[in-house]
């Protein structure tokens, strides 16, 4: 498969170049970057020497490619297809958040709950990173119509889930031994989390409370979910395996979860406690991989009729 990016130079392109140059089945035709046109690729993305040659370019031609990934920053993607053409068959995973609520024909990516309708996609909108932790922990409630209460979510993340440009709160002197909660309560990525759930429990409209914190380490999304709920932990436990039975990169452990256990894989790592009345749910993701450019491989691959592991065997850095 030819394929062409679309804003080159950030984390999350970073991590899908460092992919796409080990997929068996993906030939890199361009890489778009304004700002780096010319240069190599490892002048940015320093961690790839060695494995490519390959120059950011200023020109791009969408009918020269098979899959278009878009890894502009959020609003850039419509402007983008006001300004081209779109060519008929040309597959497009768009990691901003512009079409995540399904219009213009977006099939929204999230294997977990839409794997079929991917399947069938031509265009397909990459979930957000703290949208996809905490939907991997409430899917199999949402599908057995058992969300009846207010939702609790507290979430952690690392700072490359801030984007590779620096801030008053990425940069290291900060964010190294510290913490700090933003967007409490309205985050961005809790509507399209409310729409995947309404999808699959019908009339769904319970609160989502959802703190975001900043972590003071670079990747990794750690998320802490609770609800109230009258089925015991091994009628949770056994809804959840069940619905992740045949999940190519979600599992449930019958051990706690650690951040570790996920960071620079494709994976979810789910496990459930239950408190009382309250059901605990942890959910573990590596925020630029199953956040962002694994998950969009991941929809690549089904898109495109591959297995949908293709390319993403990756080794959890545990120590």
């Amino acid at each position: 498969m030819k394929i062409g990016i679309i804003g080159g130079a950030g984390y999350t392109a970073g991590e899908l170049l460092r992919l796409l140059l080990n997929h068996p089945e993906a030939e890199i035709v361009f890489i778009h970057s304004t700002s780096n046109a010319g240069a190599p690729v490892t002048d940015v993305h320093e961690g790839l020497i060695g494995e490519t040659e390959l120059r950011f370019s200023e020109d791009y031609d969408l009918n020269a490619i098979d899959v278009l990934f878009l890894c502009q920053g959020h609003g850039f993607s419509k402007k983008f297809w006001e300004e081209n053409a779109m060519p008929e068959g040309l597959k497009i995973v768009d990691l901003a958040q512009d079409y995540r609520d399904e219009s213009n024909g977006y099939v929204y990516g999230l294997p977990e709950a839409h794997v079929n309708r991917i399947k069938d996609a031509q265009k397909v909108a990459n979930p957000g990173c703290f949208a996809t932790a905490i939907q991997v922990a409430l899917l199999p409630l949402a599908a057995a119509g058992k969300l009846n209460s207010e939702i609790h979510v507290t979430g952690i993340t690392g700072s490359t889930g801030a984007g590779v440009k620096p801030g008053a709160t990425t940069h290291f002197s900060w964010r190294n031994n510290n913490m700090s909660v933003y967007k409490a309560f309205g985050h961005q990525h809790l509507a399209e989390i409310k729409q995947t759930l309404g999808q699959l429990q019908p009339g769904f409209d319970q609160e989502i409370s959802f703190l975001p914190v900043r972590g003071d380490f670079a990747r990794g999304i750690f998320a802490m979910t609770y609800i109230d709920t009258d089925m015991s932990l091994e009628e949770a436990t056994a809804l959840y395996k069940d619905y992740y039975r045949d999940a190519a990169f979600t599992h449930v452990s019958d051990k706690p979860v650690d951040l570790k256990q996920v960071v620079n894989t494709n994976k979810a790592v789910i496990s459930l406690e239950k408190h009382g009345s309250k059901l605990l749910i942890i959910s573990a993701i590596d925020n630029l991989l199953k956040g962002a450019s694994g998950q969009a491989v991941q929809n690549m691959n089904l898109i495109c009729g591959l297995p949908e592991k293709t390319g993403l065997s990756l080794k959890p850095s545990a120590f």
